[in-house]
């Protein structure tokens, strides 16, 4: 900005701001020459649905993004016109998108494995020690009828 020697157009206080401001815009340039570099159709077959929305809402957002910085420069306020009410619907479906996101990247429950953590984590020794007492008596009965049972029955 200040190689042309025009420095004094502007204040000078406003220079790293304006120099934050430039940069910005060509990396903003950059990234929207490699979007356009390939055919919408052919980036589109290789998304997934989801990607595909995500790719569609940022599109939306950077367009009216830039279109509220131009009302800005042409000294309209965007908080009076219509481009605020599409910013926050796009941010609405941008939110959607998210939850579903997260949704699936959350940890699914598995009803077993919580069942056995919560009972192994209430443990009680007393408790289960007469459920063993009981089991091995009830061991022992059946064992010495089993001989019974597999005798052959005399007539």
């Amino acid at each position: 900005m200040t190689e042309d020697g025009r420095t004094e157009d502007y204040p000078h206080e406003i220079d790293e701001q304006l120099t934050g401001f430039d940069s910005s815009g060509s990396s903003v340039k950059t990234m929207l020459e490699k979007l356009m570099s390939m055919p919408r159709n052919e980036l589109m077959q290789k998304l997934d649905p989801l990607d595909q929305a995500k790719l569609d809402l940022m599109s939306a957002y950077t367009l009216n993004s830039l279109f509220w910085m131009y009302l800005v420069t042409q000294g309209i306020n965007p908080r009076d016109h219509g481009i605020k009410q599409e910013l926050e619907r796009i941010r609405t479906y941008m939110n959607r998108v998210k939850e579903i996101t997260d949704k699936k990247k959350s940890a699914r429950l598995d009803k077993g494995a919580a069942a056995r953590f919560v009972r192994n984590a209430l443990y009680e020794p007393d408790e289960k020690d007469s459920r063993k007492k009981g089991a091995s008596k009830k061991a022992a009965h059946t064992t010495s009828d089993s001989p019974q049972t597999k005798r052959p029955k005399q007539s």
